[in-house]
């Protein structure tokens, strides 16, 4: 095994979903969605390693003919609709623990957010390299229409604005202007401290910076990969900055 990697990424990619049937070896303009994740952080300056997590011994295949590491396969128990985050980070990091790999740095690249520059990854990494006592970066986009002018369903079926209880709505006709802008977790690129998650036992903790990317969608349906696709047909250099 090469040197002490500082920073390697970490691509979940477990076989089962029920949104999108196997979305993770979908294929999006001749290249699998799992290869586009792999080929951004191949293509990142700043990654040493790029680790998959799954739990399908196809696509630990498919994963180290495209040139990602599969050192690994995921337990069953931890790759389910609902396995948090947190139990496949902790597990890759157990595994690298015991043979003295542990990195200082995990990019958490998620197969869903197939779009990405790697010169924006390599930008959120320096972000947070540079950062002062932040525990973890996480990537977002502003949202079209501020949260604060979306609603909630008050128990007796009217409705409210969210996160208070007023039920008094013309507040929220004002412009967009005069209120907070709201951001979107998205999946292009988070950048977690592994000292940090063994110590708490948290991924991304109570200091989080934002690192602000275009919007980008992601898939959890199939309307989701149709519009994907129409994107990448209105934008071909989507696909070259990844396969030039």
């Amino acid at each position: 095994v090469q040197g002490m990697a500082k920073i390697v990424a970490l691509i979940p990619a477990r076989s089962g979903s029920k949104g999108v049937p196997n979305k993770n070896i979908r294929d999006l303009g001749g290249r699998s969605i799992l290869e586009w994740s792999i080929a951004a952080c191949l293509r990142s300056v700043l990654i040493e390693r790029t680790i998959v997590s799954t739990d399908s011994e196809n696509y630990a295949t498919l994963a180290r003919k495209l040139g990602a590491e599969t050192p690994f396969l995921r337990p069953a128990e931890i790759s389910t609709d609902s396995s948090p985050d947190f139990e496949f980070i902790k597990h890759a990091l157990m595994w690298l623990s015991e043979y003295d790999q542990l990195p200082e740095y995990v990019v958490h690249i998620r197969p869903t957010t197939p779009f990405r520059n790697p010169e924006l990854i390599d930008d959120a990494i320096r972000l947070y390299m540079h950062s002062q006592d932040a525990t973890a970066l996480r990537s977002v986009h502003a949202m079209s229409e501020s949260a604060y002018k979306t609603f909630e369903v008050s128990e007796d079926g009217v409705l409210k604005s969210v996160g208070s209880n007023s039920v008094t709505l013309d507040i929220a006709n004002n412009a967009r202007q005069i209120f907070p802008d709201t951001f979107l977790a998205n999946g292009y690129v988070d950048v977690l401290s592994v000292d940090f998650i063994l110590k708490n036992g948290l991924i991304h903790g109570d200091k989080v910076i934002p690192f602000i990317t275009p919007v980008v969608d992601e898939i959890d349906t199939e309307e989701d990969f149709r519009w994907l696709q129409y994107q990448l047909s209105e934008n071909p250099e989507l696909f070259s900055i990844l396969f030039k």
